[in-house]
């Protein structure tokens, strides 16, 4: 019988692979490949049923109850008698945290092994899990991409989540650059080399799933998608994910590069209705809102929205911005006086340009001038299954 034992309501950092004073030489074992870890909030009967499947398999599982509360302790148990490790949280604190934990004790139980994440309440089959986890041990780097399985979002998935998903992947693709077909799955194969980088990201509830598909395109880890079924048990019902608040969660991390350009914007059409109605020439209103403009824009993503920029010299950073700039300013001026010509009013003919170079001003920020130092990430693959179109390249 696996050893239950409480940990402290703390925040969860990385820890080092090997023996430690809390588990003892004697819980630590030789990588049996990749782990599978299962966070868990007020579980039925499936997650029993998927632990005891897996432990046939001969996976070793990793659960985390995430403050259930005694009504719940049976079910864990229970889990721990079918083989799991389990792990117990006094109180309540996300997904997200309850994630981080069982990277930290996995790390902690088999050093050097991958991890496979799965959901609790039914949504992942066992064939889909040993997929994902044979993809993910197939590279022999132990550093590779991450796995993604992916859903298919048809009529048979509750409206919930459907919208849901809308909603997370149109922000992931603006904030990304490319898009997936599923940002919520909960089944994820993440190599073992990127769970100390994995334990670090911010976010205790479901919005650490989104960060992490986020920051794996920003710093370089590829991602690969893996079709698999669509399973929901009993409408979902015994998902905790709350569409509003939870949504709202998932969007933040764009919610920096949004202000970022909704600031630069405002000033940028201030200036440039003050200086044109001053009877400046369009082409002088034009560069000088956009200098301030650009000034303020380059220190807000270099220092906050791309963190990769930190790491880039000041002076390679303000040359590539500078040129970036030249660019867009040109391609400005162009468009809005090509729609001038065209009969569209002067501050309407702005507005659309600035449209037009707003997604081109990001992707080149965000893929050459703010990357930072390190490899370039590999790109987003597919296997049969998900059609081309529906995937790109992270850079």
């Amino acid at each position: 019988m696996a050893t239950t034992r409480r940990i402290r309501s703390r925040s969860v950092q990385p820890i080092a692979a090997g023996p430690s004073a809390e588990t003892g030489p004697a819980h630590v074992k030789a990588a049996p490949g990749a782990v599978v870890v299962i966070p868990a909030l007020r579980p039925g009967p499936v997650l029993v049923t998927l632990v005891d499947r897996l432990e046939r398999e001969g996976i070793a599982v990793v659960v985390v109850d995430d403050g259930s509360g005694e009504s719940w302790r049976t079910t864990f148990d229970r889990c721990a008698l079918a083989g799991a490790h389990v792990e117990h949280l006094p109180a309540n604190h996300g997904k997200g945290y309850a994630l981080r934990t069982a990277f930290a004790l996995a790390g902690r139980l088999f050093p050097g092994a991958g991890v496979v994440t799965a959901d609790a309440d039914g949504q992942h089959t066992v064939e889909d899990i040993l997929g994902v986890r044979a993809q993910l041990e197939a590279d022999a780097s132990r550093c590779g991409p991450l796995v993604l399985g992916v859903r298919s979002f048809g009529d048979e998935v509750p409206l919930r989540s459907r919208l849901g998903n809308a909603a997370s992947a149109l922000a992931f693709r603006l904030a990304a650059g490319v898009p997936l077909a599923d940002t919520q799955t909960g089944l994820r194969g993440i190599p073992a080399a990127h769970l100390a980088w994995a334990g670090t990201l911010p976010g205790d509830r479901y919005e650490y799933e989104y960060t992490m598909l986020v920051r794996a395109a920003r710093d370089g880890i590829g991602l690969v998608q893996r079709p698999i079924a669509t399973v929901y048990e009993d409408g979902n019902a015994t998902s905790h994910f709350r569409p509003v608040r939870d949504s709202l969660r998932v969007l933040a991390p764009i919610g920096a590069f949004a202000a970022s350009g909704l600031a630069a914007f405002a000033l940028d059409t201030s200036l440039f209705w003050l200086l044109s109605a001053m009877g400046g020439p369009v082409w002088t209103a034009l560069a000088g809102a956009r200098l301030v403009s650009s000034s303020l824009n380059f220190s807000i993503n270099r220092w906050w929205v791309f963190r990769g920029g930190r790491r880039v010299p000041l002076g390679a950073a303000v040359g590539g911005y500078g040129v970036l700039a030249a660019a867009v300013l040109a391609g400005g001026i162009g468009l809005v006086q090509l729609l001038s010509v065209l009969g569209v009013p002067l501050l309407a003919a702005k507005v659309s340009a600035d449209l037009v170079l707003f997604a081109l001003s990001y992707a080149v920020q965000r893929l050459v001038v703010f990357a930072g130092p390190g490899r370039r990430p590999d790109p987003v693959s597919v296997k049969a299954g998900v059609e081309p179109e529906a995937v790109g390249s992270v850079r």
